[in-house]
């Protein structure tokens, strides 16, 4: 590791800590030629494996970007969706793997934004799956309330 003030190639570590939910380490370290400190912080890259073939960085940022344009004009706040990216990158980083197929990473956002909001849902949906006409709507939102009646013990029927 360079050092940042007078570009000597060498540092030693003098603390390292993890950080993020073990996510990054940061690292103190302390320059051997002009004796400055400064620290750095290492994470592991999480590849993005796009359907052109090209590979990129994961990026929270771009999730929640996405999220944003879905919920827009909904009641979802902005740390909802903070927590929401979390949510995502953290499921994608638990399956182990340096390169993830961006489709994948859609199918990880899915769950937590119908539980976020199913307008929505909807909405990432019909461009993610590529809804053709209204009748993908309406299946959707037919799973949609047979999940809802699922879970509350109704038949669902009398939902408006």
């Amino acid at each position: 590791m360079h050092c940042p003030f007078c570009r000597h190639p060498d540092s030693r570590v003098i603390d390292s800590r993890s950080t993020d939910d073990g996510a990054a380490i940061r690292r103190r370290r302390a320059c051997p030629e002009c004796e400055r400190r400064f620290t750095t912080q290492e994470t592991v890259l999480l590849m993005v494996a796009k359907r052109s073939g090209v590979t990129e960085p994961f990026s929270r940022t771009k999730i929640i970007a996405g999220v944003r344009r879905a919920c827009q004009g909904r009641p979802v706040t902005e740390d909802l969706l903070a927590k929401l990216g979390q949510q995502v990158e953290e499921e994608i980083r638990c399956r182990g793997v340096a390169e993830v197929p961006s489709h994948e990473i859609g199918l990880a956002i899915l769950g937590p934004l119908r539980d976020l909001d199913e307008v929505a849902y909807l909405h990432f949906a019909s461009v993610y799956r590529g809804f053709e006409s209204l009748m993908d709507f309406e299946n959707e939102i037919a799973i949609l309330r047979a999940d809802r009646a699922k879970v509350n013990g109704t038949s669902g029927q009398s939902e408006s």
